[in-house]
């Protein structure tokens, strides 16, 4: 556990003994809390299940077994409690293919009941390299600034948690360093992550603790649960994965 201040508080979000997987279990089951100001990353190989534990955190997936609790209640992605706390970012093109970049960002602010929508988005157009390509569709944007979008909309909105699944993918070396830098002031401000990522810089500057998703000693129906282990553990797991 961190010894930040703020980084000891009840659990905002809850994995309790959570089973995930599409009709049989992709991994251990998982235990961990996620308090306010607290950052939990999920590391392990590709096709280990960091994925899928990420989108039944998410609510988007039922668990087989166990529970995620929000606030101490089961997550229901369409509550207005939950839209209104856990901002997302997954590997997909999650914005209206219609709107220009700025307009989509300031769509999902306004939507959230953010005041002064249109600074705010200014603001994080510039902090994401953005601003050159405000007026243009998402379509047209590269990999990475595709990446930086998806960033941008989870950070325009109010967030009491952020679950991130591989937020470092398409960005170059400078982008990932900024990334760190900023989910670690989110983290320091209050909010809770937890990240799904590869990334060893990410994983130093922003980790309170991680989880290592695999089959555990047990295997899968073993009763094991995933590792859980502290940041320099799992970054010395991501660059020598045979540890």
């Amino acid at each position: 556990m961190s010894g930040r201040p703020g980084a000891e508080g009840a659990a905002l979000l809850q994995l309790d003994h959570l089973v995930v997987g599409y009709g049989q279990p992709v991994c251990a089951p998982v235990d961990v809390a996620v308090g306010p100001g607290e950052a939990v990353c999920l590391v392990g190989a590709n096709g280990a299940g960091k994925s899928t534990v990420l989108r039944a955190a998410a609510g988007l997936l039922e668990p087989l077994d166990g529970a995620v609790r929000l606030r101490g209640r089961p997550v229901d992605e369409r509550t207005a409690s939950f839209r209104r706390d856990v901002a997302c970012v997954f590997d997909e093109d999650a914005w209206f293919p219609e709107l220009s970049v700025a307009e989509h960002l300031e769509l999902v602010a306004r939507g959230h009941g953010v005041r002064d929508a249109g600074a705010v988005v200014d603001a994080e157009l510039a902090a994401q390299r953005l601003t050159d390509a405000a007026d243009r569709l998402p379509v047209s944007l590269s990999s990475g600034q595709k990446r930086r979008l998806l960033l941008a909309a989870a950070l325009v909105r109010p967030r009491a948690l952020l679950l991130l699944d591989e937020p470092e993918q398409r960005l170059d070396p400078p982008g990932r360093a900024a990334l760190a830098e900023r989910l670690a002031a989110e983290r320091d401000a209050g909010t809770a992550l937890l990240v799904a990522t590869h990334d060893v810089v990410l994983l130093r500057r922003l980790a309170d603790r991680a989880v290592v998703v695999d089959d555990g000693p047990g295997g899968v129906s073993g009763g094991s649960t995933c590792r859980v282990v502290d940041a320099d553990e799992a970054a010395h797991l991501v660059t020598d994965p045979a540890r």
